[in-house]
């Protein structure tokens, strides 16, 4: 099975891993995005805005790959704080909602006690069908 490294044009080297990797059957891979923009730069310091960062990174990869959000099937969130989330459950729709439409994929949540960029506040993956 041979798989293709997606990688959106302009965007910085993702050095060590793959932004996204296509399977030969139309499943996209998304690796887990964080709310910085494509030179690896946190533009927002606040939760919507990175959680927003993230989602638009997210469809950039899938549309890099010649899909769109709709063909997003799976998104996993791992949260850092579980009270921010919870404390602007309104804005997160908001800012989803731009992002995704009404598209509503299969999600989970995780709250995790850190992540590995330390500007990160939120980190998503996704798992997309392009067909």
């Amino acid at each position: 099975m041979t798989l293709k490294e997606i990688h959106p044009d302009g965007w910085a080297p993702a050095l060590g891993y793959a932004n996204g990797m296509l399977a030969p059957d139309g499943t996209l891979y998304v690796g887990g995005q964080i709310g910085w923009n494509e030179n690896k730069e946190f533009v927002a310091r606040d939760f919507i805005a990175q959680m927003e960062q993230a989602l638009r990174n997210i469809v950039s990869i899938v549309e890099a790959a010649g899909g769109q959000a709709t063909d997003v099937a799976r998104l996993t969130w791992f949260v850092k704080d579980k009270q921010e989330y919870l404390a602007h459950q309104r804005e997160v729709g908001q800012a989803y909602r731009r992002v995704f439409g009404k598209h509503f994929p299969a999600m989970s949540m995780l709250i995790v006690k850190d992540l590995v960029e330390d500007d990160a506040l939120i980190e998503i993956e996704a798992t997309a069908h392009i067909a």
